[in-house]
């Protein structure tokens, strides 16, 4: 008997380390960021079974059979739609400032979405000034509401929204909301989407998480987007989930979320308004295609342009990424960015490094109290390197700094829901806008200074004398940095 259980090791032994020599070759040919692979190795030969448990659950990047059957499907209908936007007088491609023509021309290519001119840009920084403008916005609405969001919290103005959406559906208005299923968990769990059903509003919850879904679909994969969209005539997008501040995570110890939204009407409402079309096709299988862009336009004498860039599972690779670092090495003067959760790539590293070298003004403004504690301390183990070359880093005081934002020489801006991490450049559905509106961008930046001036600057002398466990916490989140 001994020796059958001896065999019996025996042979576990040996399948267990034929299972892992065939995770590693997968690994290994797997197309991706060396760092990820290697991160991946790393837990997989550190953590017996669960490592590689882990890696069948979210190692590789799977919408699940139905879904990704149906985004096929649905390319060639989207790629007409945004191709008859470029024959759209909005869209002046040989008055496109040189300031993103290199930008517009890679989202061309890739994504098929061209700047537009023409559209009116508002920015909202206050919870209240947000919350109550879309609250107007859904009271004068006529025929369709539009929404998506990765987190709904229910208590304060985010229930003054919910009650407009039942007052618009009760008088004939369509309204479709779909809302990230991780995101949003405590909604789902409130009396709000049963009371918001009762009423005709039609909410969906988006990728499903179940034990049962995890044999079939990456559980992480999340609709980070956040899009709201009236009448195909007036939109929001930005870093803002639907929620009240004042209501939301008061527990967690890291003040009030701190965000922006922008107000859009123009051409790249009914762009916006394709993308929640897309996410809502993917996840019911109904198609409600927006009408195009009113054409002909005035021709806009200030050549003010304007770029959607949507991103994640079903876009083309690394997009929002290339974007980025394109942005960032046309930088001649200054970079501002803000962002919660800051854990680059390798390459955007040595981008920031760079451009910090060549006498860029480099700023990076980062929440100095975060949610997330992995993402704190792998954000902390950059911190030297960057400092190093130049760029400035401050810990902002005021809250949970959650706007992602990039201001290229205060003449152009990047803004929308990105942060600087992997989850957000190969996972999330995302969505951000670049905007070569010098006016606009200068009242962002104007916003951007509030946050420096509730903000502590790190030393690079006073920051080399953290204590050792301090260097060590760092290092060890760091090895999981590519997967954060």
């Amino acid at each position: 008997m001994d020796k059958f259980y001896q065999a019996l090791t025996l042979i576990g032994f040996i399948l267990y380390w034929l299972l892992v020599a065939g995770v590693t070759i997968r690994v290994v040919f797997k197309p991706r960021p060396v760092g990820v692979s290697l991160a991946w190795l790393m837990i997989i030969y550190i953590i017996p079974v669960l490592g590689v448990i882990a890696y069948f659950l979210i190692g590789e990047l799977n919408l699940g059979r139905t879904r990704g059957e149906r985004a096929k499907a649905m390319f060639t209908p989207y790629e007409e739609w945004f191709a008859q936007v470029h024959h759209c007088q909005h869209h002046q491609p040989q008055s496109i400032s040189h300031r993103i023509s290199s930008i517009h021309n890679l989202c061309s290519n890739r994504v098929g979405i061209p700047a537009l001119s023409g559209d009116t840009l508002s920015l909202l920084n206050t919870p209240s000034e947000i919350l109550t403008a879309i609250v107007r916005d859904i009271e004068k609405a006529e025929h369709e509401i539009n929404m998506e969001f990765y987190i709904w919290h229910h208590g304060g103005l985010a229930d003054s929204v919910a009650s407009a959406l039942i007052k618009a559906a009760k008088r004939g208005v369509t309204v479709n909301v779909l809302l990230d299923s991780a995101g949003s968990i405590d909604f789902f769990k409130s009396h709000w989407p049963k009371l918001l059903k009762d009423s005709g509003v039609n909410i969906v919850e988006a990728l499903s998480v179940s034990p049962f879904r995890m044999f079939f679909r990456r559980l992480d994969l999340r609709l980070h987007r956040k899009i709201v969209v009236i009448d195909n005539q007036v939109a929001y997008t930005g870093s803002m989930n639907l929620v009240d501040p004042q209501y939301f995570k008061q527990n967690s110890g890291v003040g009030q979320w701190v965000d922006v939204m922008i107000r859009i009407t123009g051409p790249n409402v009914a762009v916006l308004n394709t993308i929640h079309a897309w996410d809502w096709e993917v996840e019911t299988g109904i198609r409600e295609l927006p009408a195009l862009p009113e054409c002909p336009i005035s021709i806009d004498p200030f050549n003010h342009t304007t770029q959607v860039v949507p991103s994640g599972p079903g876009m083309p690779d690394d997009i929002i990424q290339q974007v980025l670092i394109t942005a960032i090495n046309q930088a001649r003067k200054s970079i501002t960015i803000t962002t919660p959760y800051f854990v680059p790539s390798e390459i955007l590293l040595h981008t920031l490094r760079t451009t910090a070298h060549r006498g860029v003004e480099v700023k990076l403004i980062l929440p100095k109290k975060n949610d997330s504690l992995m993402v704190s301390w792998a954000s902390k183990s950059f911190f030297e390197t960057l400092l190093k070359a130049g760029v400035h880093i401050y810990e902002f005081n005021g809250g949970l700094l959650h706007t992602k934002s990039v201001v290229i020489d205060d003449s152009y801006c990047i803004i929308g829901t990105v942060n600087l991490d992997m989850r957000s450049f190969w996972l999330n559905f995302e969505v951000s806008l670049i905007v070569d509106d010098p006016e606009f961008t200068k009242q962002l930046s104007w916003v951007l200074d509030g946050y420096l001036e509730q903000s502590t600057p790190i030393e690079l002398a006073i920051w080399q004398q953290r204590n050792l466990p301090h260097r060590f916490t760092e290092r060890f989140f760091s090895m999981f940095s590519p997967l954060l």
